[in-house]
């Protein structure tokens, strides 16, 4: 079987559970962004040291490839789903990881800027991304009502895991947080 099938080279793309748009539709630029999201995780990964960190971050993938199988597949009225959604379970397994991380690191008393050491970088980058899929998500359900509310939660609160997971990468490494200072 070969890899290309050429049904894309008109501009379009099928859903997963039937249908065709295209390829500029608002729910393949949502789960293309989930999709690119998950590939910059995967570049923060080839920089961790840290086996916590990495734990999360592979479980995070998983979980993306999961959001972007819902947001590929359209929900129908009256029809069983044919993909695992992003429900409420979800939303408090990242709630979790986010306050484990969250609880060694010293109060924040400025805006943290991205960088520190190569691996936080990596997640401020992965932390912007989610926030532009998170956009794309909010689109896709005010264009789609079908869409799971559930997912535009669950990347919303991607977007404060990544941060948190930048705070405790840079400090594990005896970094300090990047602070922000007005340049006024």
């Amino acid at each position: 079987m070969k890899l290309y099938t050429k049904r894309g080279d008109d501009g379009g793309t099928d859903l997963f559970g039937g249908g065709r748009v295209g390829k500029d539709s608002s729910r393949v630029e949502a789960y293309g962004d989930v999709d690119e999201l998950n590939s910059v995780i995967g570049v923060a990964l080839a920089a961790c040291r840290h086996e916590a960190i990495g734990a999360v971050l592979r479980a995070l993938q998983a979980r993306l490839f999961e959001l972007g199988a819902d947001l590929a597949t359209p929900r129908r009225e009256g029809k069983a789903d044919v993909v695992a959604r992003v429900g409420p379970e979800q939303v408090a397994e990242a709630e979790g990881w986010i306050d484990a991380a969250w609880a060694p690191l010293p109060p924040m008393k400025n805006f943290v800027l991205p960088g520190g050491t190569e691996l936080a970088a990596r997640l401020h980058v992965a932390r912007s991304v989610c926030r532009r899929a998170e956009r794309r998500c909010v689109a896709l359900l005010r264009d789609e009502p079908m869409v799971g509310r559930d997912a535009v939660i669950y990347i919303n609160r991607l977007s404060d895991l990544l941060f948190t997971l930048a705070r405790r990468a840079n400090q594990l490494d005896g970094v300090g947080d990047v602070p922000w200072v007005s340049g006024r």
